[in-house]
């Protein structure tokens, strides 16, 4: 039952982003560099964290943007991190949706 109403949640939160044109509106400017890029990412999934909704694979993201970072490819860190920033962001709208939703989902 907790699967389906997250998976709902989730649904409901990818339709509304897609008729308004994006979710919580701050991922949309890019950062001037990687390390701002990463500081914006953490705080964000730190946000979700301590919502209790912190993503999966958001760690991995970040992880993956550091190697490319050290590679040398700037443009795919970057991305990388926005990505990881933008699941943050998610797990906090997450959150919010399923304590609004009430006790009866779960």
């Amino acid at each position: 039952m907790k699967k389906i109403a997250t998976l709902i949640a989730v649904l409901l939160f990818s339709v509304g982003c897609a008729s308004t044109g994006g979710g919580m509106g701050s991922s949309s400017a890019m950062p001037a560099n990687y390390d701002e890029a990463v500081a914006q990412a953490k705080a964000e999934i730190k946000k979700a964290k301590s919502m209790g909704h912190e993503w999966r694979d958001s760690g991995k993201m970040l992880k993956k943007a550091e190697k490319a970072h050290k590679t040398g490819d700037k443009d795919k860190a970057i991305k990388l991190a926005m990505k990881a920033k933008k699941q943050g962001e998610l797990g906090q709208m997450q959150a919010k949706d399923q304590k609004a939703a009430g006790p009866w989902l779960f």
